[in-house]
């Protein structure tokens, strides 16, 4: 903290005064109330631009009284402010350069223009305190810079946009994707055969829509939350800012990075089905230049689903650099590892899942298991130019190098028998891609212009391998009925590539290259009104070589449109109405060739349209409550029915509705949740399928989630959640139903000392027998039952 010091006079500090433009009020003078106000840390996302208009935005989003002399500030320009800050220093970066500074006062603080005679005060450095706001903004979020590239307020976004905070992140105990989602409406988990990450956005399954800090993490795994500060989770075709992918929706995860807040927290939990987990996450500031962070993981755990296990493995080092205070480098690298049982879940018999046991596997677990390994490396660097431009590169490069291989059910009960399925995949992929971004903003005569334009460079190389299991190593064996009483086998299985007599087996490399340009420019046309104009253009380019099938190469190149129009009205500054329009593209490539027999016409884009109206409502600077209705169309569309079948069909369309309300209902009781109204169906006939009017597979009419915590004292606090999902169909055949339930967590934490708490985690508290996911009408994953999960985490 630096404090000027200027002449000791009463009188010289009485023209101080006398010159204030800009007074800001706290509650009475001297109370605890006052004190807690100044120092408490609030997040701001303040962009570049008109220093009236930022301390407009200020006093809202700090939740103080602001008086403002505007005539003064007339021409003044800021640099913005983004990120946690108590007031006085948020103050100080704001003002950085604009040649005023801000005083303290005993009723609050006053912004005056520096004399001249002050030009060159005395300066006293001293020591800087570090002040952390105790159950500030839980579980709500006020900006983001995923969805438009640059540092927006979520309301002032046309989308809808649910963020799970680090501290949700604690609190659930939310350890992968997975759960990260369950209290999200409009977002359903789907099964991923088993081996990785699969999620469904608005009716639209999707392994592919997964980034990390706005960069496309793009194979298919189990990904971990060790070294992430944040999930958001964006819905609607988001093609303008994602290119390929973004259909019903993407999650973005924003890692931890170093910074100049020195921590050092490490975590223990045990559970239920021998879990164990440790994480550790240490930052240490080399100087004002320099600072480093480091977070670790180790987890192993067993399953209540017979012979399944798991064990990972993380390390995530991170490098900040400031050369300059206008220049700022991130380096990142990870290093993980995941090995489990490849789970496929149970069959089905008479339109419902089986009636058995959930924990018993279908197959064999020995012979079923999904490994991989990932090794990225990241960087990003920023500079602002004193011309009011910055600029924005970021870079990945990474590698997957992963194996699974399963026996499994590959179809109902029949006659008391149910059919084996084996095969196994090889995959790997080497990825490198490349962004540049500039920002800047400017006024033409009263309309205000944030405006970015970029440019997205990549290569994707991958190599897949697929051979089937062939039992008893008879060629033509490649089922094999076991009965229901014992559905596990241990029959020698033969793997094979095969590429004769009609079948073909996966044996290709495939290499994407992609090159986009895209600009946005979000407008202020009056203070009550913001609109948001973009557009992308993809060149997608894939040459696809099947080193087995009749047609070994095949070359395709799309050029891509998508555009994006929003449009934000606010009557009031905490309220906004919206309406937007965007559309994506899915290009075919990598893990989507695997189920398809490649021809142009698979290779063919699927497109993506997305009308939305929406409100979203800050009833206060911590509480967020948004509305959305929305229509999805999407063509083109591959369906997945049993096994590696999957099917083209022309259209499906999805509509809905979703609320959420995220934040602080009173200063201890803490809320997440919403409500999804959504209802999906095949625009047109999937021969011998599905006929046009059938519902979208794994969209429930109804789902329902709420995320309760409540602090009783500063040291004990417990929480409850409730998800309700309505019944659903498996796939578009529609021929198999699971079931509705309703779901019910709980949680308990205790802060032993100031740098110990502890947590204990009860996921399904009543026990109650659900089933959680689907891939199609035979994989089918049972709901866990009653899991508990102590964890302790200390800070030092």
């Amino acid at each position: 903290m630096i404090i000027r010091s200027f002449a000791s006079s009463a009188c010289f500090y009485a023209v101080l005064i006398s010159l204030s433009i800009v007074t800001l009020f706290l509650p009475h003078s001297g109370s605890a109330e006052s004190l807690n106000t100044a120092a408490a840390v609030k997040a701001y996302s303040i962009p570049a631009g008109s220093l009236y208009d930022a301390l407009t935005q200020f006093s809202q989003q700090a939740g103080i009284k602001l008086a403002i002399d505007a005539e003064k500030l007339q021409g003044k320009t800021t640099q913005g402010l983004a990120g946690d800050f108590e007031i006085k220093t948020a103050l100080d970066r704001l003002l950085a350069g604009s040649g005023m500074q801000v005083l303290q006062r005993d009723d609050g603080y006053t912004i005056i223009e520096v004399p001249a005679a002050a030009a060159e005060p005395a300066v006293t450095t001293l020591p800087s305190i570090q002040v952390t706001a105790s159950n500030t903004n839980r579980y709500a979020a006020v900006s983001t810079s995923t969805a438009t590239k640059t540092n927006t307020l979520l309301r002032d976004v046309p989308q809808s946009i649910s963020v799970i905070t680090n501290e949700l992140i604690k609190d659930q105990s939310i350890r992968s994707l997975g759960d990260a989602v369950r209290y999200v409406p409009g977002v359903g988990v789907s099964q991923g055969e088993g081996n990785r990450d699969a999620l469904v956005f608005r009716g639209n399954r999707s392994t592919g829509d997964f980034f990390t800090d706005g960069i496309r993490d793009d194979v298919e795994y189990y990904r971990d939350l060790y070294n992430i500060e944040r999930v958001e989770v964006l819905k609607g075709a988001n093609g303008m800012i994602f290119g390929r992918g973004g259909s019903g929706g993407v999650v973005n995860r924003v890692t931890k990075q170093a910074n100049w807040n020195p921590t050092k927290e490490f975590s223990f939990q045990g559970g239920s089905f021998n879990q164990k987990r440790m994480t550790a996450d240490v930052g240490y500031v080399i100087n004002d230049m320099a600072a480093i962070r480091l977070n670790a993981l180790y987890e192993e755990a067993g399953s209540f689903r017979d012979g399944v296990s798991m064990e990972r493995l993380g390390v995530s080092p991170t490098v900040t650099l400031k050369p300059t205070h206008r220049t700022k480098i991130i380096a990142n690298m990870e290093r993980f590892h995941d090995e489990r049982t490849a789970d496929r879940g149970i069959t089905s018999a008479n339109g419902r899942p089986v009636d058995v046991s959930r924990s018993q596997f279908f197959g064999d677990p020995k012979r079923s298991n999904a490994n991989i390994d990932v090794l990225s490396f990241n960087s990003f660097i920023e500079h602002k130019f004193d011309s009011g431009v910055t600029l924005q590169n970021r870079t990945n490069y990474a590698t997957y190098d992963k194996f699974y291989q399963n026996l499994f059910a590959d179809g109902g009960l029949d006659r008391g028998q149910v059919s084996l399925g084996a095969y196994n995949n090889a995959t790997t992929r080497e990825n490198v891609f490349n962004q540049t971004n500039l920002l800047y903003s400017l006024n033409t005569g009263p309309i205000s212009h944030t405006l970015m334009a970029g440019i997205e460079i990549g290569r994707q190389e991958t190599h897949n391998r697929r051979e089937v299991g062939l039992f008893r190593n008879d060629p033509a064996a490649t089922s094999l009925p076991v009965p229901l009483s014992n559905p596990i086998t241990n029959i020698p299985i033969t793997f094979r590539n095969r590429d004769s007599g009609g079948d073909l087996d996966a044996l290709n490399r495939s290499i994407v290259n992609i090159t986009s340009l895209y600009i946005q420019d979000q407008i202020e046309l009056i203070p009550q009104l913001q609109a948001i104009v973009g557009v992308r253009y993809d060149l997608f380019e894939v040459d696809y070589r099947q080193k087995n099938g009749p047609r070994d190469h095949l070359k395709t190149s799309d050029d891509l449109i998508a555009p994006r129009f929003g449009l934000i009205y606010k009557p009031i500054e905490p309220v906004s109405f919206y309406a937007s329009y965007s559309q994506a593209y899915v290009p075919r490539a990598g893990d989507q060739l695997v189920s398809l027999n490649t021809t142009i016409a698979t290779l063919k884009p699927e497109k993506f349209t997305t009308l939305e109206v929406g409100v979203k409502w800050d009833m206060r600077p911590d509480l967020a409550f948004t509305v959305a209705a929305y229509q999805l169309d999407r063509t083109n569309v591959i369906n997945s029915i049993r096994g590696r079948e999957a099917f083209l069909s022309k259209g499906q369309r999805t509509k809905g509705i979703e609320v959420g309300l995220n934040g602080q209902l009173t200063a201890n009781w803490s809320v997440m949740g919403g409500y999804a109204y959504q209802v999906g169906e095949l625009t047109d006939d999937i021969f011998g399928i599905a006929k046009k009017g059938a519902s979208v597979g794994e969209l429930p009419r109804h789902t329902f989630s709420v995320w309760s915590r409540y602090d009783f004292t500063p040291r004990l606090g417990a929480a409850f959640g409730v998800i309700y999902r309505g019944d659903m169909f498996s796939s578009v055949t529609n021929r198999v139903i699971l079931p509705d339930f309703t779901r019910v967590d709980a949680a308990l934490f205790a802060q032993i000392t100031k740098q110990v708490r502890a947590q204990l985690n009860f996921e399904n508290l009543f026990d109650t027998k659900y089933f959680a996911a689907a891939q199609n009408d035979f994989n089918i994953t049972p709901g866990s039952p009653l899991a508990i999960r102590a964890s302790l985490i200390a800070n030092f």
